[in-house]
């Protein structure tokens, strides 16, 4: 066999290949001994007809086109590693000679991941959010905790924020009563917003008994979207009380014996979240800058089919889970239909980028992912998304996607080579030094979420080869 490679620019090649015929004997055989199952001759059993009257009834065209169907994976792979291509996707194949005994010649057009040379990059500087925690932030913490163990007692007076009430609900639409509009015994936090837009205007100053009537848009349910007339009967009001701010609230809120030792702990919880969004800004800013460094061609098809997962993954994935259609999740971030394709096209640019070129680095600094780094890194995913490790580790496999995480941790562990070279500073002007836990977890979170793969294990794109 004999093969060249066509440059037709830097993400598609053109394979040029030239078969002797004695190279297609296995296939021609192969291609023999399929038809032969496949057919019946009077006078031979089957599987046993010989290879000329096969040529004779059912012609030589047949078994060549067989054959020659069989033989060309094998000789564009072999034209592939030869040449040592990485290519990208699907070929399309012509066959350009087919003499029989004598040759067969094809041709195959296929992308592949450019050539990338990658440039020092410890002169990148990027700046983060300083780690501070005030005492507001713990007081707010602490607050917040207080509000988990709030206590709520029936009072006869107007309902007002922060009070809990119980509503009977009818939803109209064109003066007619939804199927599914009516709801009995709904308990709701005024100020929580948590309900229709509207009720806490229509509740608040009511007692129980009263009633009231809002206009609101749905949310759900067989009219969703539409505005309908609701008629709110408050039931019951309930004022919150919020148990007091001292030792026994400690002691019944968490482990500590003291208000100060939670207060403590708080502060130390805010400060491990705070480094951990620093570590995070980190890889964001570091990583925008070493993109900045490399000008990365993309193939054409490849951008296209990844412009075309994402806005999959987005519209029958995330929309779906949320009850919403592409048109109204437009709406709702007032966006137009083409500002929404430029930034999903902007993003998938990205996300192509961000994969050649951590790529390359990791084959340059020759990194390996172990088997520790890849479980942990399968408990984050499966974390993120909603799943047990084990469900989440089934969904992986069953896909075919170990290969595709490998690469996650390999593209984090190659940014956060990155990072240690780049100088990272805070708002206040001191060096950030990165813990390497956090900044692992994080350059893979930063990863994930340039290539789009922080979701759902099925709904990972499809930029590899």
């Amino acid at each position: 066999m004999k093969s060249a490679v066509e440059t037709l620019n830097p993400t598609r090649v053109r394979l040029t290949v030239e078969v002797p015929f004695e190279e297609l004997k296995d296939s021609l055989d192969a291609a023999y001994k399929k038809i032969n199952q496949q057919v019946t001759v009077k006078g031979f059993r089957k599987g046993k007809i010989p290879a000329r009257v096969i040529d004779q009834r059912f012609g030589r065209g047949a078994v060549l086109e067989e054959a020659v169907n069989d033989a060309l994976p094998k000789f564009y792979t072999n034209a592939v590693n030869e040449a040592e291509l990485n290519v990208l996707g699907q070929p399309e194949v012509d066959i350009t000679e087919l003499k029989d005994n004598e040759l067969l010649a094809f041709t195959a057009e296929v992308d592949i991941r450019p050539e990338l040379e990658i440039p020092d990059f410890s002169g990148i500087e990027v700046e983060v959010d300083a780690v501070e925690v005030s005492d507001e932030d713990v007081e707010k913490s602490v607050e917040q905790l207080r509000e988990r163990f709030a206590s709520t007692s029936p009072v006869e007076r107007a309902a007002q924020d922060g009070d809990v009430v119980t509503v009977d609900l009818e939803a109209k639409v064109d003066g007619e009563v939804l199927a599914d509009g009516i709801a009995n015994g709904v308990s709701y936090t005024i100020g929580s917003g948590e309900l229709l837009d509207g009720i806490d205007e229509a509740v608040k100053g009511l007692e129980a008994g009263g009633s009231a009537t809002f206009t609101s848009e749905l949310k759900g349910g067989s009219a969703q979207g539409k505005e309908a007339e609701v008629k709110v009967d408050v039931t019951e009001v309930k004022a919150r009380e919020l148990p007091e701010l001292d030792d026994d609230f400690a002691q019944l809120a968490s482990e500590f014996d003291t208000l100060d030792e939670l207060k403590a702990d708080s502060r130390k919880r805010l400060e491990r979240m705070k480094k951990f969004d620093q570590a995070t800004q980190a890889q964001e800013k570091v990583l925008e800058a070493l993109l900045g460094l490399i000008e990365v061609p993309i193939p054409e098809k490849l951008l296209e089919d990844e412009i075309r997962t994402r806005k999959h993954n987005l519209e029958h994935h995330q929309l779906g889970q949320m009850g919403l259609d592409l048109a109204k999740y437009l709406e709702i971030q007032g966006k137009s239909e083409e500002e929404f394709d430029a930034e999903t096209k902007e993003q998938a640019e990205k996300g192509i980028k961000t994969q050649f070129v951590l790529d390359e680095l990791v084959n340059k600094e020759k990194l390996n992912v172990s088997q520790e780094e890849l479980t942990e890194h399968l408990m984050r995913r499966a974390q993120s998304s909603g799943m047990s490790p084990d469900q989440f580790a089934q969904a992986v496999v069953e896909g075919g996607q170990v290969p595709m995480l490998v690469g996650e941790v390999a593209r984090g562990k190659a940014l956060a080579v990155v990072v240690e070279a780049a100088t990272v500073k805070d708002t206040n002007g001191e060096v950030v030094d990165l813990e390497d836990e956090e900044e692992a977890e994080a350059a893979e979170a930063v990863v994930a979420e340039a290539e789009g793969t922080d979701a759902k294990a099925e709904e990972a794109p499809k930029t590899e080869g």
